[in-house]
C-alpha cells in the first residue's frame, strides 16, 4: 500500500471514530424544544394520529456507555490487529500468516497420517484403493472445476478419461503435468494467412481427424498446414508430446472442431494453461491426484469430438 492509501485510510477511519464520539455526546446532551402533555410529560412535540405523542426522555445512561465502548473496543482492536493502514498492529498478526500456520498444520498431520502410503511407487498407487480414494477426493476439491467431476473436461479443459494425452500419458509426463503444470503455446497464423487461406487449412485439418471433407480445399490448405503446422503437429499431424502438440488424426478438440473453432484456433491460437499444483497440493497430494488421473478409465467412449 502506498504513502498516500495508508495515510489516508488512517485519517479517515480515525476521523469516523471521532464523529462517532462527538455524536454520542452531543446527543447525550442535546435537547429537543418541546411542549408537556396532558399528564405533564415533556415531549418533542410531534404529535402522530392525533394524540400519539412522541416523548423527550434521555436515552438511558447504560445504552450510552455501552456505545462508548464500542469505541474503546475498536481502539483497541486497531492497536492490536493491522486496520490502519500499513501498521500491522502490535500482536503482528496477519491473515495470510494464520493461513500459512493452518496450511503447514494440515500438511504435517496429512503427511503424517499418509506420507508412507505417498511415497509408494505411482504405477502402485494407480491401484492401491487407499490412494485412488484420496485422489477422487482432492481431484474433486482441487481438479473437478476445470476438468469436471468426472474428469470428462470441457470446452478448453482436457478430458482424463480417453486416452488422448496433449503432454504424454507416461506416469513420469503426467506427474510433470500435475506437479509442474503445463504452458501451451499455439502461436496465432492470422497475420500470415488469408481469411480464405485459413478455411482451407481447417478444411485440412478436419481431413486429418477423418472427417468428409471437400477434397480440393483440403489438398489446397495442406500446403499451408506443412509450411506452418507440420513443425509442431508433425507432417502426418499425429503431434509432438514434447511440445504439447496435439494429435490431431484422433478428432479430439478442446477447443472444438467446428469450422468457426477451428478458424479461430488457426487465426487467433491457444494459450492454455495448466497450473502447477507444486505451491497448492505439495508432493503428496500431487502424487495421490497422478495416481487417480493414472487409473481412469481410458475407452474411445469417454472421447468429446466436437
Amino acid at each position: 500500500m502506498s504513502a498516500f492509501w495508508h495515510w489516508f485510510v488512517v485519517i479517515i477511519t480515525l476521523v469516523f471514530i471521532a464523529v462517532m464520539v462527538w455524536l454520542f455526546i452531543a446527543t447525550g446532551k442535546a435537547r429537543v424544544p418541546s411542549g408537556t402533555n396532558k399528564e405533564g410529560e415533556e415531549t418533542t412535540g410531534h404529535v402522530w394520529d392525533e394524540d400519539l405523542t412522541e416523548l423527550n426522555n434521555p436515552m438511558p445512561r447504560w445504552w450510552l456507555w455501552l456505545f462508548y465502548g464500542t469505541v474503546i473496543w475498536s481502539l483497541g482492536y486497531l492497536v492490536l490487529y493491522p486496520g490502519l493502514g500499513n501498521f500491522a498492529g502490535t500482536l503482528g498478526w496477519t491473515s495470510s500468516g494464520q493461513y500459512a500456520e493452518e496450511m503447514e498444520r494440515a500438511t504435517a498431520q496429512f503427511q503424517e497420517r499418509f506420507g508412507e502410503l505417498s511415497q509408494r511407487p505411482l504405477e502402485e498407487l494407480a491401484m492401491h484403493p487407499d490412494a485412488l480414494r484420496i485422489g477422487r477426493n482432492i481431484f474433486a476439491h482441487n481438479c473437478s472445476t476445470c476438468h469436471g467431476s468426472d474428469a470428462r473436461g470441457a470446452p478448453g479443459y482436457p478430458n482424463l478419461t480417453d486416452g488422448h494425452w496433449i503432454w504424454g500419458g507416461e506416469v513420469d509426463q503426467v506427474w510433470h503435468s500435475v506437479y509442474h503444470g503445463r504452458q501451451a503455446v499455439m502461436p496465432g497464423f492470422g497475420g500470415a494467412l488469408s481469411d480464405q487461406e485459413v478455411t482451407r487449412t481447417a478444411v485440412y485439418v478436419q481431413q486429418l481427424a477423418g472427417r468428409q471433407v471437400d477434397s480440393t480445399l483440403a489438398a489446397a490448405g495442406q500446403r499451408h498446414y506443412d509450411m506452418l503446422c507440420a513443425a509442431c503437429h508433425g507432417a502426418d499431424g499425429t503431434g509432438n508430446p514434447m511440445l504439447g502438440a496435439p494429435d490431431l488424426t484422433r478428432g479430439i478438440f478442446i477447443y472444438g472442431g467446428s469450422m468457426d473453432d477451428l478458424r479461430y484456433t488457426i487465426v487467433n491460437g491457444r494459450q492454455g494453461v495448466m497450473p502447477a499444483q507444486r505451491d497448492l497440493l505439495g508432493e503428496a497430494r500431487s502424487r495421490f491426484v497422478t495416481a487417480y488421473v493414472l487409473s481412469l478409465n481410458e475407452n474411445s467412449n469417454g472421447s468429446r469430438d466436437d
